[in-house]
């Protein structure tokens, strides 16, 4: 059961209430930190908080085997089971098991093309349709226009929303006004959302950098559980 709680506490929340509403399908979004701040973590969050909603999840993995993967689904889901008050949890794990498919190009030469092929066998042979793709490790340090192109055109084709991740580092020069590093605003124009993760002392900060043309976003920030990636709770 999707509890309210859940979705209360879910980031997501926050682009929903921008006027455009959530990343949209046929849209690119990306989440950026420095290594290992949490971008996988949240990346999977994501994923649970529509799989937990009854949508379907296509998650590709560069880095990672299937059972690394999946070890890490079931982290981040007992997380949030224990942050918040999940009824039956265990009917609600074995539906995220049966809407999700885990993906791995590791040690395999990546291409748009690959990834269209195999989302097309799962639609023929599996009947599954997936609504969000999730594409973690994609370097986009070392992408350039037209692989962002391919994935814009495989978004709209297949008509899911998409997430990527991208690593920065502290030193990235920064392109104004927005703050975004400009190894990842130089994509700008096939990115409609925008979400870079900074550690704090506490808890991790969230800021949003871009949702689509929305032009007060920057003043946006929001703090998360380490754990979990949901936002805390004010005391």
């Amino acid at each position: 059961m999707y509890t309210k709680e859940i979705n209360d506490r879910s980031p997501l929340r926050v682009f929903e209430k921008s006027i455009h509403g959530g990343l949209g399908k046929g849209n690119l979004g990306v989440v950026m930190s420095r290594p290992g701040v949490g971008k996988t973590a949240f990346l999977i969050g994501i994923a649970l908080d529509d799989l937990m909603r009854g949508r379907k999840v296509l998650h590709v993995s560069f880095q990672d085997s299937l059972d690394h993967v999946r070890t890490f689904y079931d982290e981040i889901f007992v997380e949030l089971r224990k942050s918040t008050d999940m009824a039956d949890a265990r009917e609600t794990h074995l539906r995220v098991e049966r809407s999700r498919i885990i993906h791995t190009y590791r040690g395999i030469e990546f291409s748009t093309e690959k990834l269209d092929h195999d989302t097309r066998f799962y639609k023929e042979h599996l009947d599954f349709q997936p609504e969000v793709v999730i594409v973690d490790g994609f370097d986009l340090g070392q992408a350039d226009e037209t692989k962002l192109a391919a994935l814009k055109d495989y978004a709209r084709t297949h008509n899911v929303e998409l997430w990527l991740s991208a690593i920065t580092h502290r030193e990235d020069p920064l392109a104004e006004p927005r703050g975004v590093p400009s190894r990842v605003a130089r994509f700008d124009a096939w990115l409609s959302v925008m979400v870079r993760l900074e550690p704090t002392e506490k808890d991790v900060c969230l800021r949003l950098l871009k949702d689509h043309e929305n032009p007060d976003v920057k003043d946006l920030h929001l703090h998360l559980d380490p754990r979990s990636l949901l936002l805390l709770l004010e005391n």
